[in-house]
């Protein structure tokens, strides 16, 4: 049995101030009944010991450890720069001095 009577619509169509005939109030009591019971039986299977899902598979992090490679030494790095100064790259400015 619903926990939505057709009198209870009545009154919250009333609340809302929307007319709803004889064939619409029947309609959508049968229809909030089913939406009522459909939530009352995934109440029932919810229990306290079953913990809540937020996503259906596990998932696990699949980065990599952050772990310092082998690296190259800044004469490595500079031996290939078209101009250098000191242990920088040297680049035409591009901003006036201001």
């Amino acid at each position: 049995m619903s926990a939505i009577s057709r009198e209870d619509l009545v009154h919250l169509a009333q609340l809302a101030h929307i007319e709803m005939s004889g064939a619409e109030l029947d309609k959508m009591t049968g229809e909030l009944g089913v939406i009522v019971d459909a939530i009352a039986s995934v109440s029932e299977v919810a229990s306290s010991d079953i913990p809540a899902t937020s996503h259906p598979i596990p998932l696990t992090n699949v980065l990599r450890e952050d772990v310092v490679g082998q690296t190259l030494s800044i004469d490595e790095v500079l031996l290939n720069a078209p101009d250098s100064d000191s242990d920088r790259f040297r680049v035409p400015a591009i901003l006036d001095g201001e």
